[in-house]
């Protein structure tokens, strides 16, 4: 890929990334912490009892992430598909119901960066299979499915380019 395309493909990703809502963000960059094993999630992000506990289940739900990787089915008929789906719904129910992401372009975002390129196939029908789950507040269900477009939804192909641009933590007086 040339100069141009990656300063390209980072834009856009940064475009994307200041898109969503500072609390979509925030988890975003948690989950990154968290799935990616880039730092102690519970010095940086925890600020409260509640946030801690949440934290600690999102450790145990992401174990599963290590597995995934290994398992991304080679196309649509591949082994092993059933398997892959049922571990990324789970783990897609649990972040959709943290009410953080808001909706398939913040969760896409995100699982790009967990799981890698190879994934984009996958995560529509991941996100609605676990949109759809009856532990997602109605209200928020017809919200999360209502933010996948048909042409997300209908895509005849994904790129396989990896993500360039990866949220990090940022201290404040490091932002000011």
């Amino acid at each position: 890929m040339s100069h141009s395309q990656t300063a390209t493909q980072l834009l856009n990703e940064l475009r994307e990334f200041a898109s969503f809502p500072a609390a979509t963000q925030r988890y975003i960059r948690r989950s990154l912490d968290i799935g990616l094993g880039r730092r102690d999630a519970f010095q940086v992000w925890a600020r409260t009892a509640a946030e801690t506990a949440a934290i600690r289940t999102q450790y145990v739900v992401y174990q599963d992430l290590k597995l995934l990787r290994t398992m991304l089915p080679d196309g649509p008929a591949a082994d092993g598909m059933e398997r892959f789906m049922g571990a990324l719904i789970r783990v897609t129910a649990f972040d959709l119901g943290q009410d953080r992401l808001d909706g398939f372009s913040a969760y896409r975002f995100l699982y790009e960066r967990l799981l890698a390129a190879d994934a984009r196939p996958w995560l529509p029908a991941a996100f609605c299979g676990a949109a759809a789950l009856p532990q997602i507040r109605p209200l928020r269900r017809k919200d999360l499915l209502q933010s996948i477009s048909e042409a997300a939804a209908t895509a005849p192909g994904w790129s396989t380019r990896a993500p360039t641009f990866y949220p990090d933590f940022v201290p404040l007086e490091e932002a000011a």
